[in-house]
């Protein structure tokens, strides 16, 4: 690892408190203008999301009914009830996506796709980056305001679903993340700069509870008059 993605993993509770824990959860509510535009708005109701912490796995319950679940990996993406049995299901779910623009509706599984990828790298930053496959390197910083935030550009191995193959996150003094720069791929490419707020300590690991997600413009700065994705997660857990 490089030095400042070393700096970064440490801030965020360490490498070897990381490597005790195989499982994380949290309740979930999200809402934003992106899923009103692909046609399945967000209500306001918690759910429940799991992700495993050292292979790309996550659920989220309920989904589009009481007694339902998502269970995505990159292969695959399906909808289930509670007990196993399969409502719909999808192979290679991002080829689904081929021919997206930003305003093509999305069925139920490019949700639980989108939603299961997004997460599981949301739960998992820092600590995925050093990951095999991964390529990490310093970028020029950030000024936010007052303060400078140290760059990192990651590019994602093909094995690991996400928004983009290149992504860039941003720290702050502390090494805790402020910001992540992405291209949603699955929305038409379209490039998304997320804001992360309220940092908390959950078994040993910090990560931010609060995520607003916005439409960057051409210099890099967020379209802040529109929030296309809103993320905040509370009751977390790791074991």
């Amino acid at each position: 690892m490089n030095e400042l993605l070393t700096q970064a993993v440490e801030a965020h509770g360490g490498i070897a408190r990381w490597q005790e824990l195989t499982e994380g959860r949290a309740t979930l509510v999200s809402g934003g203008d992106l899923f009103s535009v692909k046609g399945l708005p967000q209500d306001p109701a918690p759910r429940e999301m799991s992700v495993r912490l050292h292979e790309e796995h996550a659920s989220a319950t309920p989904f589009g009914a009481p007694d339902q679940r998502t269970d995505f990996t990159p292969g695959r993406v399906s909808i289930e009830k509670l007990d196993g049995r399969v409502v719909a299901e999808r192979e290679n779910p991002r080829t689904s996506f081929s021919e997206h623009t930003l305003q093509s509706p999305w069925d139920p599984l490019d949700r639980a796709y989108f939603n299961g990828y997004a997460l599981w790298t949301y739960l998992t930053t820092p600590f995925l980056l050093t990951m095999p496959g991964f390529t990490v390197t310093e970028i020029e910083p950030w000024r936010e305001g007052d303060e400078i935030w140290r760059g990192l550009r990651a590019t994602f191995p093909p094995e690991i679903a996400s928004h983009s193959t290149e992504q860039d996150f941003y720290f702050g003094s502390d090494h805790l993340l402020r910001r992540h720069d992405y291209y949603v791929d699955v929305a038409g490419g379209f490039a998304a700069t997320q804001y992360v707020h309220d940092v908390v300590e959950a078994d040993g690991i910090l990560l931010p509870t609060r995520r607003r997600a916005y439409r960057r413009d051409d210099d890099d700065r967020p379209l802040v008059h529109q929030v296309m994705v809103s993320i905040d997660l509370s009751d977390i857990r790791f074991r």
